[in-house]
């Protein structure tokens, strides 16, 4: 963050504006926060038109597809980024492609066997069974765009992307909410195709631009360093959505779909606390791998800012989300402001430990990342099975508060271990 503040010293207002709007973090940030407005409009729209349980059900299914897309890219999502740099968008794009390839041939063909061997009780349907394969392929063909858009400097249309996704699911949510559509998989079915139009176009778009004078050369071995690293971040990716969504895969079983919808309507607006942070650790991780190669890179001011932000920002978000939950809910979601304070506080301390997690990558310590994240995951697995049959859905609260917590912790004593090496 301190080059940015250093840009700001030194441009005038309108130079600022420009410098501000083209940094990619900012870009990132964008994307993510429309992304953010977007699925709290599809919150609220649900909420009013679903039951608790059928709210918790597509709740249920979009965990399941966050999870796979994890299985399918394997932790390449941000090796990929501190490999590639500034490389053309074509090439870029056919070598993602060849890192997904085997995973998603593998994954689809998983998910027919699953629907053709599995016993009854344990399979939702050929159709969901469908929905949810393909939506988990057009997620992580999403997620891998974001890495190249990062790595071709081309997070604009990365943003563009995402804008018009916001534009179609929420033309399709608004429509489902007039409609008075009342079955789950209508909901769910908005969110695919949404997701799967601009990946479309704008791959295609990417693949058809010819290759930049000046851009970095694509070796065949620089897939082999991202499969290599990504193998080593795989353990932190899969924990760290695992500890994001776990909780929403326990609390069904060990409680209710109901108290799931009750939980879910304020865990979706909590974690937009720590978006801002990990958009601009992404964005830095090529420019932290450089400055570490070179000597230069000090972590401690940059998570020292991180700190700063979290402080400042969570007793604004905790008592506002404090206040806005009945009007924005209704009455039958009161019982969810009992878990507006650790949820918030716990997307703190997540904030935090993404600015430590990133370094600890630029650093090339993929291994004590996993460490970090399958401790987090640990504890707060051990936490939601102890606190959600005693305390409900703020066991899940806690749980989550003490999962961020020592991943935090872990991440900071791996810094301070590797620092004095």
């Amino acid at each position: 963050m301190s080059d940015l503040r250093i840009g700001i010293r030194e441009a005038g207002p309108i130079a600022l504006a420009g410098k501000v709007l083209r940094e990619p973090s900012v870009q990132l940030l964008a994307s993510q926060v429309l992304t953010g407005a977007v699925a709290m409009a599809a919150n609220i729209l649900m909420v009013r038109s679903l039951s608790p349980a059928n709210r918790g059900e597509v709740a249920l299914l979009l965990q399941v597809v966050y999870l796979a897309t994890q299985l399918l890219l394997l932790g390449t999502e941000r090796s990929f980024v501190a490999a590639y740099h500034n490389v053309s968008p074509a090439p870029a794009v056919r070598a993602y492609a060849r890192l997904l390839a085997v995973p998603c041939l593998l994954f689809l063909g998983g998910a027919v066997i699953w629907q053709i061997a599995a016993p009854a009780h344990l399979t939702p349907g050929p159709l969901i069974v469908a929905m949810l394969a393909w939506f988990a392929l057009i997620e992580a063909t999403s997620l891998a765009t974001r890495s190249i858009a990062i790595a071709v400097g081309r997070v604009r249309d990365f943003l563009l992307a995402r804008v018009i996704e916001a534009l179609l699911l929420f033309t399709m949510l608004v429509g489902l909410y007039v409609g008075h559509a009342s079955h789950p998989e209508w909901w769910f079915l908005a969110y695919l195709i949404a997701g799967a139009t601009p990946t479309i176009v704008y791959l295609a778009i990417w693949l058809r631009l010819p290759v930049v004078a000046d851009a970095g050369p694509v070796r065949p071995e620089q897939n082999r360093q991202v499969r290599r690293e990504g193998l080593s971040l795989f353990p932190a990716a899969l924990s760290n959505m695992a500890m994001l969504r776990v909780d929403r895969l326990v609390i069904p079983a060990l409680a209710s779909t109901a108290a799931l919808g009750h939980y879910t309507s304020v865990a979706t607006m909590t974690e937009l606390l720590a978006w801002p942070i990990r958009a601009y650790a992404d964005s830095r991780l090529g420019k932290w791998r450089a400055s570490h190669n070179e000597g230069g890179l000090r972590a401690a001011p940059i998570v020292a800012a991180a700190a700063v932000y979290v402080l400042v920002v969570v007793p604004l978000v905790a008592g506002g989300l404090y206040l806005l939950i009945e009007p924005l809910f209704g009455h039958e979601y009161a019982d969810a402001k009992v878990i507006v304070l650790p949820l918030v506080a716990a997307a703190g301390l997540y904030a935090v430990s993404r600015i430590s997690l990133g370094l600890l990558i630029a650093k090339g310590h993929g291994g004590l990342v996993s460490a970090a994240e399958i401790a987090g995951f640990v504890v707060s697995f051990a936490a939601y099975l102890l606190l959600i049959p005693k305390l409900g859905i703020l066991g899940a609260a806690y749980g989550s508060l003490a999962g961020y917590g020592a991943c935090l912790v872990f991440a900071m004593a791996a810094s301070r271990i590797v620092g004095r090496r």
